[in-house]
């Protein structure tokens, strides 16, 4: 939720009012002329047991006549294809030329574990392995039951018209612009254990709760030793963010804007 602190201090400073909306991830901002924009915060991938969301988001959405997700749902194929097409090595090249040799070890032995050869792993960049271990399946959950999945259904349903932050292009290159260093260090992640931080259970109540400020220092402090991957994933996008949603405040309606 970083974004959210970064466009509630652009807010302040054009003057703008922020209200939280019963104590969820859901904020009404309003400037002097009336405009008014719903940001809310997103999980991408629940679980049946997190239902029913805070009633914050129906009302947003049904106060709002756009909502304007990251990506629109029209481009999140093409954006999933591109990614996926950007993942993979040429034939002539493998990840064993782009990554530190004690990386390439690790992977081999962990993969070994799971009965999966080098050809197939190494077929993959770092950035896109680990986007696989991300994967919401294995973790209990799943993106059909996302905030964006849901809230998308329902606005289908009164027909809301829905746009996206980012285009596919734009969205993809968040990841295939990633530098081999940037990118080794986006897989490490995925196995350097987070102490001191609190846990997925108290996430999710933070999230529920519109505890912006823990789930900001949460997500920041995975990327402590990685400064320019929070600056690429995160600052970066905020920042271009704000002028869309700047301007989404001229019309005569209000938009929700949904970002995880």
């Amino acid at each position: 939720m970083w974004f959210f602190l970064r466009f509630f201090a652009w807010a302040a400073a054009f003057g703008c009012a922020i209200n939280t909306v019963n104590a969820a991830s859901v904020w009404k901002v309003t400037n002097p002329n009336g405009g008014t924009v719903y940001l809310g915060g997103s999980i991408h991938a629940l679980r049946n047991a997190d239902y029913p969301l805070p009633a914050s988001y129906n009302r947003a959405l049904d106060a709002s006549g756009t909502i304007a997700m990251e990506v629109d749902e029209k481009a999140v194929l093409q954006s999933s294809n591109s990614i996926a097409k950007a993942g993979e090595y040429p034939r002539s090249d493998s990840l064993k030329n782009h990554v530190d040799p004690r990386t390439y070890a690790y992977l081999k032995k962990l993969f070994g574990l799971l009965g999966i050869a080098p050809e197939k792993f190494s077929r993959f960049r770092p950035w896109y392995l680990a986007l696989l271990l991300e994967a919401p399946s294995l973790h209990g959950r799943s993106d059909k039951l996302g905030v964006e999945q849901y809230l998308i259904g329902r606005a289908h349903a009164a027909h809301k018209s829905i746009v996206g932050l980012e285009t596919a292009r734009e969205h993809a290159e968040v990841f295939s612009g990633l530098s081999d260093r940037q990118s080794e260090a986006y897989l490490l992640l995925e196995f350097i254990p987070q102490s001191e931080g609190v846990s997925n259970s108290q996430i999710m109540k933070a999230w529920r709760n519109g505890e912006a400020d823990t789930v900001s220092r949460e997500f920041h402090e995975a990327f402590h030793d990685f400064p320019s991957l929070a600056e690429r994933l995160l600052d970066n996008r905020n920042r271009n963010w704000i002028p869309r949603i700047e301007s989404y405040m001229q019309n005569p309606k209000p938009s929700f804007v949904v970002v995880g």
